[in-house]
């Protein structure tokens, strides 16, 4: 079965953009990060964000109209995280095994990466929309990449018996969720064995 890799997060080309704009642009992106990770940024406004950046506030309505589009922006800069750029490569490695093992530590690269703002973010999905509808977007965007994998996984012939591909996706969803990750390293694993366990576990469940 072939599955058809998931839209992109990033909508418009930084290349059909001009130089001022972009540099804009990553002033205010820049911003909304520093104050996702210090763990304001559901607490503050457009003008305080505008503020941060050096900008008037005009010009941050001019670039993303809301608060919910500067959450938006912030999904482009996930969408060229390289642990996810690789992830979107390694779910159809010819080796279905390896693809499993490498998409398990691509995911934990990328939750390792953006721990700081994804805290934050899904620490105030109940209060601030933005922060909903980012990890809304996220997750479908993993979905997306592990139903990929899944499909690899089944025409390769891995799968263990009893084992079809709606449980797989399910399983992985919970073995590579941003919950788990956190509740491993809360418990003491490094990122290194946070990736073993979930690979010995992935590869326990689903390839027998």
């Amino acid at each position: 079965m072939s599955v058809s890799p998931p839209r992109s997060y990033r909508s418009r080309s930084r290349a059909n953009r001009p130089t001022r704009t972009v540099a804009t642009r990553d002033r205010i992106i820049s911003a909304v990060r520093e104050l996702l990770e210090e763990g304001a940024f559901h607490e503050s406004t457009v003008e305080q964000v505008a503020d941060r950046a050096g900008v008037a506030r005009a010009t941050v309505y001019q670039h993303f109209g809301s608060r919910l589009g500067l959450v938006d922006a912030m999904c482009e800069t996930f969408d060229a995280n390289p642990a996810l750029l690789r992830l979107r490569e390694t779910v159809e490695l010819p080796d279905a095994s390896a693809a499993l093992e490498e998409t398990i530590a691509n995911t934990v690269r990328f939750w390792s990466s953006e721990d700081r703002v994804l805290r934050e973010l899904y620490g105030v999905v109940a209060i601030d929309p933005a922060a909903q509808d980012l990890v809304d977007r996220q997750r479908s965007d993993r979905r997306g990449e592990l139903t990929r994998l899944v499909a690899n996984l089944a025409a390769s012939g891995p799968l263990r018996p009893g084992m079809d591909e709606k449980r797989a996706l399910e399983l992985l969803l919970v073995l590579t969720s941003y919950e788990s990750y956190r509740e491993l390293t809360a418990a003491g694993l490094s990122d290194r064995k946070v990736t073993e366990r979930l690979q010995e576990t992935a590869t326990l469940l689903l390839l027998g």
